[in-house]
């Protein structure tokens, strides 16, 4: 993957970009970066242009503010895509990235050719949720490296923490490197996202579902409600993972991602 670096609102904005084609744009989840993707790039590269953003505040992009909203992060990505010629796509967002991904979609209509919402949701936080977001604020400011070392492990099932020890040493020591600005910055924007079920309603396009059995974070039920609005919707439903399918279950998630994609581009 090629790393590129562009000017956005006055700060870095950085991303990876690798292939040619058709593009598939993959958007990484909170406190994560476009490495996640390396893997799905290795492969996708080979059909399609991939293009893989480190969200504002996240990876080697500059933070821009007090709060990351779900809209400026969409405008980050469509400035990613203007960059590169890109008039559609098909975007794959994990967690916060479906947030992303559902506000590009919103935003910019035009462009969207499919939506996968990888353990991501299109409901806005309710009340509790966004109390446990004032929290974890609160947390960050006062300890970000124990919040850390809590949170990362806590997204998988139980039963593969271990297995997949050496990957959640390296998420854990690529949030270590995020200031707890950015940290807070994403959780802001996450809180106060609204809800995007009449987008799924009226989606032109096909849309994604992929959701983890033991997900902690997303439960499976919310997600199979909301597989029903979309006028074609697909779903995945991973018997052997939590919150990280991109890793749980890799070989999985990318042929549904391949193969998603490719119809997507032919659907309308």
């Amino acid at each position: 993957m090629e790393s590129k670096t562009m000017n956005f609102n006055g700060k870095g904005l950085h991303y990876k970009i690798d292939g040619s084609g058709e593009a598939i744009v993959l958007l990484h989840g909170f406190m994560e970066t476009a490495n996640i993707w390396e893997n799905y790039v290795h492969e996708l590269a080979r059909n399609f242009l991939c293009i893989a953003p480190d969200l504002p505040g996240h990876g080697a992009s500059d933070t821009l503010g007090e709060v990351h909203t779900m809209d400026l992060m969409a405008d980050a990505v469509k400035a990613i895509l203007n960059e590169n010629k890109v008039s559609s796509c098909v975007v794959a967002g994990h967690s916060m990235g479906g947030y992303v991904s559902l506000a590009l979609a919103e935003k910019f209509p035009e462009i969207i050719r499919g939506l996968v919402l990888f353990h991501s949701t299109a409901l806005a936080d309710t009340d509790e949720g966004k109390r446990n977001r004032e929290r974890v604020i609160e947390v960050v400011r006062q300890n970000k490296q124990s919040f850390i070392a809590q949170f990362i492990p806590s997204l998988f099932a139980e039963f593969n923490v271990e297995r997949f020890r050496p990957q959640i040493d390296r998420l854990v020591e690529e949030s270590l490197q995020m200031e707890a600005e950015a940290i807070i910055a994403a959780q802001a924007g996450m809180k106060d996202r609204p809800s995007y079920l009449d987008l799924l309603i009226k989606a032109d396009y096909p849309v994604l579902f992929i959701a983890g059995k033991h997900d902690s974070r997303i439960p499976v039920d919310k997600i199979l409600a909301q597989a029903l609005l979309p006028p074609h919707s697909e779903v995945l439903l991973l018997a052997q993972a939590g919150h990280m399918g991109f890793i749980e279950a890799f070989k999985e998630t990318l042929g549904a991602i391949r193969y998603f994609a490719e119809r997507a581009f032919y659907w309308k």
